[in-house]
């Protein structure tokens, strides 16, 4: 097949129905879905039961259950498309016609696709969150593809489609960064994307999901940020958008205390250079969105020289 779905699931049955029927009423054909199921029981199995006599699709058992991301790379090397499509199970097509253009798509001369979408909540069907990526930040996060940390401008897995000679994985260290990461290093190696504005899926919002969970929770957040400045180093800081990223996550969890930091390992001068001027602010300034982007950039031009060494 052209396009592989590959589906992680994890016993939300009545999500993916919803996502299987909405693949089921594609114009498009020249796919295979595969289902990768961490389930502890058969209700997924028995779902995609019911989907075989009318969609081309595959089921696995994962023996124990994978987890976030370890499924969606279990799903994913099941694949034998050209190219692979990751679908979260609560996501969903938005048209009929949506898998047909991602397949046009694919003729552009670019290995990473991605559509817009729009944000579904759960505990409010009426009320659609749009997305709009600008042309500036199109540039920008080809100029840094860090920049995604300020701001995931892509979206979720769901949005995209890659070609299968990209062998990168989704880092299994990683929850609440996971594809903001992935992105990063699929933009570094390839330096550019096709980007679809036609809004081709629904991506649902709800509080069960992972991402919810890990929310500004510093037992989750300072441990991804130590592993992103260890893979994509110190250096990416001298983009004032990263670095704006990371004064709101320390702001945000009020990470103002070395001691906070140093729980959670060793960091580099330039953080705690960013602590100690966040720390100097007060802190009912710093919730004012104009006046924490001031102070955040005084902070960015006094530590540049600190970045530039520590980076060396």
């Amino acid at each position: 097949p052209l396009i592989s779905i590959c589906i992680p699931a994890y016993q939300r049955v009545a999500y993916l129905q919803r996502l299987l029927e909405s693949i089921r009423s594609q114009d498009y054909a020249d796919f295979e879905v595969l289902v990768s199921d961490d389930s502890r029981d058969d209700s997924v199995k028995d779902l995609v039961d019911q989907f075989g006599a009318v969609l081309p699709i595959r089921y696995v058992k994962n023996a124990v259950p994978l987890g976030t991301p370890a499924n969606w790379n279990a799903a994913i090397s099941q694949a034998t498309g050209a190219w692979i499509k990751l679908m979260h199970d609560d996501d969903w097509f938005s048209r009929p016609n949506a898998l047909s253009i991602f397949a046009k798509a694919t003729s552009a001369g670019r290995k990473f696709i991605f559509s817009d979408y729009d944000n579904k909540y759960e505990e409010n069907a009426d009320f659609v969150q749009k997305t709009d990526l600008s042309s500036a930040w199109k540039k920008r996060i080809i100029d840094e593809p860090m920049a995604l940390l300020a701001y995931n401008v892509i979206g979720p897995p769901s949005v995209t489609l890659f070609h299968r000679s990209i062998h990168e994985t989704y880092d299994e260290r990683l929850k609440w960064r996971v594809d903001m990461e992935y992105y990063v290093r699929l933009l570094q190696q390839e330096r550019g994307f096709f980007f679809l504005p036609e809004k081709l899926v629904n991506v649902g919002i709800s509080h069960s999901q992972v991402t919810q969970s890990c929310l500004y929770k510093p037992a989750i957040e300072l441990p991804e940020g130590r592993i992103l400045l260890e893979k994509h180093g110190v250096a990416v800081l001298q983009n004032a958008w990263v670095y704006d990223a990371w004064w709101r996550l320390l702001r945000n969890m009020k990470i103002l205390q070395p001691a906070q930091l140093a729980t959670y390992g060793n960091w580099p001068d330039a953080i705690y250079a960013m602590q100690h001027d966040l720390r100097a602010v007060p802190f009912n300034l710093t919730r004012f969105g104009p006046l924490s982007k001031a102070f955040m950039y005084l902070s960015y031009l006094k530590n540049k020289s600190l970045i530039r060494k520590s980076a060396a």
